[in-house]
């Protein structure tokens, strides 16, 4: 994990359960002597991270449907850490606006962008319900006035019906669907419980989540490719668009097609979180000069 990540050493569950009794009853003692959760059980998993949210961020209201995605607090702040280094090697350490695709219920990226470095957010969904939700936690922490709403009219475009030609981003924030159907969804769920040493009689999804949040038409890389593409449609609209990438097979790809498309600078952000390896892919269609300028228009 990042160095500046609090979470590096791992949850302090007797300092969570203080700050949040109602993880108590999730938290046991293993065969080692430890305190932990079952991450198999998806209730543990969500009561966790609002514990985390609450306890580290001063997220006090986190409440959406069991059925949409909970993300993994410490690997979501991960990203913001990384992206954070990105903006201070392009000397951006000021008024840092974020355009968050794909947001979801949870809202997750804009709760702790703005709580750790104050970054003022729009975030984009095209699912109604989601932006609905999310509109109510931002609203129930105090953060209307930091972070906007958007819903994405076209379930095909990423920022065609969001971006206009004046507005002007420092960063976008994307996490995108891993799988292209459901049934690869289920697979990969299996795997999991099977790693945790779960039965994989009853397929529950540990993190829960939606078709949106899981899936897309030709899974990572046809989501990928119409991000980059959509991306070089706004090249001056952004100075960093930035993409978490799962698979490491697709970096190739993506390098190959942002050359083609005329970004002028590419960086692979390596990041992992215990087992789990991931990384940043971050563009620009900027030139030196744009750069340099940038927080001078």
């Amino acid at each position: 994990m990042h160095k500046n990540n609090i979470h590096n050493k791992g949850y302090n569950l007797s300092l969570l359960k203080i700050e949040a009794p109602e993880l108590t009853p999730f938290v046991f003692t293993n065969d080692f002597g430890k305190e932990t959760i079952d991450f198999s059980k998806p209730e543990a998993v969500k009561v966790l991270n609002t514990a985390l949210l609450k306890t580290h961020y001063d997220i006090a209201f986190w409440e959406f449907p069991n059925t949409n995605l909970c993300p993994a607090i410490p690997g979501r702040v991960d990203y913001i850490h990384y992206t954070n280094d990105l903006l201070k090697e392009s000397n951006l350490t000021e008024t840092i606006t974020v355009l968050d695709i794909g947001t979801g219920a949870n809202c997750i990226y804009p709760l702790l962008g703005h709580k750790v470095y104050q970054w003022k957010y729009v975030a984009t969904d095209v699912n109604t319900q989601a932006i609905k939700v999310a509109e109510t936690i931002v609203s129930k922490n105090g953060l209307s006035e930091h972070i906007v709403l958007k819903q994405q009219p076209n379930e095909n475009n990423i920022f065609k019906g969001i971006l206009t030609e004046t507005d002007r981003f420092t960063l976008t924030l994307c996490n995108p669907p891993f799988y292209k159907n459901e049934m690869e969804a289920l697979q990969a769920t299996t795997r999991k419980l099977k790693g945790l040493g779960q039965g994989t009689d009853k397929v529950i999804r540990n993190f829960a989540g939606q078709a949106q949040e899981l899936w897309y038409t030709g899974g990572e890389k046809a989501f990928l490719h119409t991000y980059l593409y959509e991306s070089s449609l706004f090249k001056t609209n952004c100075f960093w668009y930035t993409s978490l990438v799962s698979n490491k097979d697709n970096i190739k790809s993506m390098q190959k097609s942002l050359k083609k498309l005329g970004a002028t600078t590419v960086k692979i952000i390596e990041m992992s979180q215990g087992n789990k390896k991931s990384r940043i892919v971050a563009w620009t269609f900027l030139n030196e000069k744009e750069q340099r300028t940038w927080n001078k228009k």
